[in-house]
């Protein structure tokens, strides 16, 4: 319902409309008190029929209704292991604020979530690291993105006020010439004769864990000696080349290929990929290897990239970045290779021409 308030100033007397709908008040001025009504009547009605301004959208909705949209419609178009991490955050958020209105959201509010976040401890009993607490932000601003593009619920993001942790440079640790030797020895004598196609396809590769283990049949092209990755971290299928160990690797597979499946690397009823982990730390120990973990392997790849000489646009497409960011921490690899080819240049540029001496590239006057 609308209320007026008579107003008198030095510029003579005006009426202020206010208009409560939705748990909001909209006000406005005017000179004249007909005016005033007016616009109220009007305002009134055209909240009443959903068409006055974004905001009524933002106060139909709830954050539980944001997020179920989203795993609905957007996450199944994701990775699974994007799909997988990114459905424990929101439930995360759905838990703690599911109940408000989007358009009530605020970047206060956030920042209270996000501190009990960092609070909270992981499964493992560790606290939670800056980065994860920023993949939490992310998982909840990409829904408020969704809703603010496409949905058309709300007029902005309060996500994007909130600042981010900043995150401690991401380890590099990969392993040495010995250390390799023992590990593909522990591989060759695990329990899982598979275990060690897998490592030795993420050493040649630089694939995740879990892009080699959903292989199939279809996805080896033994032609053109590449395997096309479907389900990859950042949802685009790339093509990665098979040299050497990895090609073999792959051929060996194809010979005991189960008809029942076409994974290669299956469990025992098909259905699903293999577990590793257990053999996985089984052969860490018979290596003797410590601070590694699987991944690890994909930074030895890397790491071994950059000091043969390998660039870091070479790098990011080999691992399927889109951009130089990630690869930046392989680039002290590289230094030795970036000097040699400086040296070649600046011997080339000052060694005057053909035939000339050391101090051609400075004459004399004459």
């Amino acid at each position: 319902m609308a209320t007026f308030e008579k107003r008198t100033g030095s510029g003579g007397a005006t009426y202020r409309a206010k208009v409560r709908v939705l748990r909001r008040t909209h006000t406005k001025t005017f000179k004249r008190l007909t005016d005033a009504k007016r616009w109220a009547q009007s305002t009134e009605a055209a909240i009443r029929e959903a068409r006055y301004f974004p905001k009524a959208e933002a106060h139909k909705h709830t954050v539980r209704d944001m997020i179920d949209r989203y795993v609905r419609e957007v996450l199944p178009k994701k990775s699974r292991s994007m799909e997988r991490n990114q459905t424990t955050q929101l439930t995360w958020w759905r838990d703690r604020i599911g109940d408000e209105l989007v358009g009530d959201v605020t970047p206060a509010l956030i920042v209270a979530c996000k501190n009990e976040l960092e609070r909270h401890r992981t499964h493992m009993k560790k606290p939670r690291s800056a980065a994860s607490v920023n993949r939490y932000l992310a998982a909840l601003s990409h829904c408020f993105t969704k809703a603010v593009r496409q949905w058309q619920w709300l007029d902005a993001n309060p996500v994007l006020k909130v600042d981010k942790e900043k995150e401690s440079r991401e380890r590099v640790r990969y392993l040495s010439e010995d250390e390799l030797s023992r590990l593909l020895a522990a591989c060759t004598t695990s329990r899982n004769p598979k275990l060690y196609a897998v490592v030795m396809l993420a050493l040649s590769t630089g694939c995740r864990r879990d892009e080699i283990l959903g292989l199939r049949v279809t996805d080896v092209d033994l032609v053109r000696r590449v395997v096309r990755l479907r389900d990859t971290k950042n949802a685009e299928p790339r093509a990665v080349p098979l040299t050497g160990p990895a090609f073999a690797v792959i051929q060996e597979l194809l010979k005991v290929q189960r008809p029942d499946t076409d994974l290669l690397f299956p469990r025992r009823d098909g259905t699903r990929p293999v577990n590793i982990r257990a053999v996985w730390k089984r052969a860490l120990t018979t290596a003797n290897i410590d601070n590694f973990h699987f991944h690890d392997l994909r930074h030895t790849c890397a790491s071994y990239l950059a000091m043969n000489s390998a660039t870091l646009p070479e790098i990011a497409a080999v691992l399927g970045h889109k951009t130089y960011e990630m690869v930046k921490r392989y680039a002290h690899l590289t230094e030795q290779h970036t000097a040699g080819v400086l040296e070649r240049m600046t011997s080339r540029i000052f060694a005057g021409p053909p035939g000339a001496g050391k101090n051609s590239a400075h004459p004399t006057k004459e």
